[in-house]
Parts: structure tokens; sequence; C-alpha cells
């Protein structure tokens, strides 16, 4: 099992993640090779809630252009996290 901070790369700030707040749903991005029970396990244990459910998706890279070289931007992996019913993440 990877150590909790590996696993959860940082919290997601965006309109689409604020607008599901209210829902107690929060976007992290994760480590490509994480599954879902241990991205629960790393939430839990790092922000101390509990875990309803994970969604995993994974986002592909984007298509670069510098001058003439040609690149595209890393694949990553995005958790949407759904905590139980009274539980919330300080985000502030």
């Amino acid at each position: 099992m990877q150590n909790s901070y590996k696993t959860i790369n940082s919290l997601i700030r965006t309109e689409k993640g604020t607008n599901m707040l209210p829902d107690s749903k929060y976007l992290f991005w994760v480590d490509k090779n994480a599954n879902k029970i241990s991205i629960k396990t790393a939430v839990e244990e790092i922000y101390k809630v509990k875990v309803k459910e994970v969604n995993t998706l994974t986002m592909r890279g984007k298509k670069k252009r510098v001058r003439y070289i040609l690149g595209k931007t890393p694949d990553w992996k995005k958790a949407i996290v759904t905590l139980k019913q009274g539980e919330k993440i300080d985000v502030t």
C-alpha cells in the first residue's frame, strides 16, 4: 500500500468542483496508479472524514505546441469523492 500523501496529490479548486460542494463531493488529483480503495483510505486518513463513494476518471493530456515542436501534456487521474451525510472538508 502506498503512502497516503503520495496517493492524493492535491484538492482541485475549480468552478465545477465548487458547484459540487453542497452535495458533499470533492475533486482530487490522485496518483495515476491509485485505485478506489486506496483513494478512500487516503482521504479518510488525511482529512479525518468518512467516505461514502469514490468515482475515478483518467484525464487525457492536451496536445501542445512550442514553436515548431509538437508535444503533449501527461495524462492524469481525477477522483470525485462523496462524503457521508454531515461530513465536510474545510477547503479555506
